[in-house]
């Protein structure tokens, strides 16, 4: 069995969540005509509004619903291993949902899920504000899952921000990431590239961030540059703006090469407080 390969998958969805499950559909069909074994969708992949509660008409309770369901029918379907971007979820609290990244394997079983720990709560001028905590409760739980592709770590967008958790799921085992994200136009052009090659370059794992790119409802603009990196902080492939595919190779030989021939993660001295 040679290198596996991973595609990171870019949309532009907008509110009709059937007409976004379709565009995932091509995506992931596309991901595995190409000979893809993994393929991870965005952030927000069902329903990108801008109206935050929108969320609301499609969240599903935590044992799924019809958005876990259409992960695990394509990845069975396809005989591919599926990250399902972010499918919210109910919570307690009628007033927040959970925005949860799935693993799915190509049988269609969940192998793990992920609660967006860190939210996007922003002002970045000229009217351009974000409140994810007004409708989102965060996860308190770093994730990783075992694969036939090596050990997975499991973050989302605005996590990319917090090295701290990137260290977690190293000392965890991770030896690759996936980022779904749906970064601003804004902050993706200041960004976005640098800080998916530095949690590479610094964790020395490949990473797969799939991300929103385009115009959606209500105004908002996402950056897209979806990127497929090596361990070394090399962009192998990417997606500028528009609906598209990454593609890349998910070399575990690479990844230990990597730390074997660069040991800085044998150098620590300041341990994180969440490490086991």
């Amino acid at each position: 069995m040679g290198t596996p390969l991973a595609a990171a998958a870019q949309m532009v969805s907008g509110e009709n969540v059937a007409a976004n499950l379709d565009r995932a559909r091509g995506l992931l069909e596309a991901a595995r005509d190409a000979g893809a074994s993994v393929a991870a969708l965005p952030e927000n992949f069902p329903c990108l509004s801008g109206n935050e509660r929108a969320k609301f008409a499609h969240a599903e309770p935590p044992q799924g619903g019809p958005l876990t369901g259409f992960l695990r029918e394509e990845a069975a379907r396809l005989g591919l291993w599926v990250i399902g971007g972010t499918v919210p979820y109910l919570t307690e609290d009628p007033g927040r949902v959970r925005s949860a990244c799935l693993l799915v394997d190509d049988r269609g079983e969940v192998r793990a899920r992920y609660d967006k720990i860190h939210l996007f709560d922003v002002q970045l001028g000229e009217g351009e504000a974000y409140r994810e905590s007004a409708t989102i409760e965060p996860g308190n739980e770093a994730v990783v899952a075992e694969t036939p592709f090596g050990t997975l770590g499991l973050a989302v967008c605005y996590d990319l921000r917090f090295p701290e958790l990137f260290r977690v799921l190293v000392s965890r085992g991770a030896e690759w990431l996936a980022v779904p994200s749906a970064f601003t136009r804004t902050t993706g052009e200041a960004h976005w590239e640098a800080l998916v090659r530095a949690r590479a370059i610094e964790s020395q794992v490949a990473i797969l961030a799939p991300g929103q790119g385009g115009s959606h409802p209500g105004g908002r603009e996402t950056h897209g540059d979806s990127l497929v990196v090596d361990p070394w902080g090399q962009v192998l492939d990417r997606v500028g703006r528009g609906e598209g595919l990454a593609l890349g190779p998910l070399d575990r030989q690479r990844v230990a090469a990597v730390r074997e021939r660069l040991p800085a993660l044998g150098h620590r001295r300041l341990m994180d407080p969440w490490q086991p």
